[in-house]
Order: C-alpha cells, then sequence, then structure tokens
C-alpha cells in the first residue's frame, strides 16, 4: 500500500503542492524544484530566507544533472563514492538553475538519497524535488509525521508516512571541491 502513498504524494507536488516525507534522519519537506511559487511557498512555511539555498535530492545522480555546472571528474567521484547516501554535496550550479534553488551562491547542495521511500518519491517524481527538513527555523528537527502535523497543520499539502532512517543529525553536508565539512552530520 506504500506504493499509493507514494504516487499521491507526487501527484501533490507536480500540482505545486508541498509534501512531508521520511529522509535519512528526519521529515523533509519537498517541492517541485522548478515551480517558483511552490518553493517560495515552502521557504514561508519554514519562516527560512531565499537568500541561503536548498538541498535537492534525488534517486539518481542523472536527475541532478541538470542542475549541475561541468566540473571535474575527480570532485563528481568524490560525491558518486557517497551516493546513494547521507551525504549532500555542494556542487557548482548550472547557469540555468533558479535563484530560490541557489539562493546567493553560485552553487547547489545536492544528494542521491538512500532512504527508500524518499528515493521512490523521486523515482516516481522523475526527478529531483526541493528537501529540506520539516521545522522552522531555529527550532528542533521533526522526526515523526505527528510531528509534521502538529506545526505545518494544513499547510503541508500531503504527508507520506514512514520511518525516518538510523542517523541522529541531519544529513552531513560538503563542499565537493575542497572536501570541507559545512555541516557535519
Amino acid at each position: 500500500m506504500r506504493w499509493l502513498q507514494v504516487r499521491k504524494a507526487v501527484r501533490v507536488i507536480k500540482h505545486g503542492g508541498i509534501a512531508a516525507y521520511p529522509t535519512e534522519s528526519v521529515y523533509g519537506l519537498g517541492c517541485d524544484p522548478k515551480n517558483g511559487s511552490a518553493v517560495h511557498r515552502l521557504l514561508w512555511l519554514k519562516q527560512r530566507s531565499v537568500d541561503k539555498g536548498l538541498i535537492l535530492i534525488a534517486s539518481s545522480v542523472q536527475q541532478l544533472k541538470p542542475y549541475l555546472a561541468e566540473f571535474g571528474e575527480e570532485y563528481m567521484e568524490r560525491a558518486l563514492a557517497t551516493w546513494p547516501g547521507p551525504t549532500t554535496w555542494i556542487v557548482p550550479a548550472s547557469e540555468r538553475t533558479p535563484q530560490w534553488l541557489r539562493g546567493e551562491h553560485k552553487t547547489i547542495a545536492v544528494r542521491v538519497t538512500s532512504h527508500p521511500l524518499a528515493s521512490k518519491l523521486c523515482q516516481q517524481f522523475k526527478g529531483p524535488i526541493v528537501s529540506t527538513s520539516a521545522n522552522r527555523t531555529s527550532e528542533p528537527v521533526i522526526k515523526q509525521a505527528e510531528g509534521v502535523s502538529q506545526v505545518f497543520g494544513d499547510n503541508v499539502d500531503y504527508i507520506l508516512e514512514g520511518e525516518t532512517g538510523d542517523l541522529e543529525r541531519p544529513t552531513e553536508i560538503r563542499d565537493v571541491m575542497t572536501n570541507e565539512v559545512i555541516r557535519a552530520g
């Protein structure tokens, strides 16, 4: 029956809605990265500045390619060695990547997720989705579907119920060019 829930979440995202779903560590909020209205609504819900940029998750590296600029193969190998998995990489963004995803940066944060439901969501959506933790800025992270309902109520259009992964903290973020840890996992 879980696949029916995934299909419903995909329909919501395709129609400009916001879905919540489990990830490797916490519940995430996601939407269609090409839909500026949906992204801005998500940022408003989180009370997050557009300048910070967002993460895209995908079920394969192919789904991320349209958002990536060309950069050295040795750097891409760095990211590929951790995917699918809980490591998010900051990579050079394609010139076509919308500012509402990049923020004030020339880079974009991307991950090929290892969470089975999040991966299935991207696979069925046939592309990456925006992924940000389902909490308001500076508030505690949420690890259960009920918490999403309590914090956001009807402002989240669909909650894909499932278990989050085993990670205690949000996923690690690294810079692909320097290998520097931006956020420890």
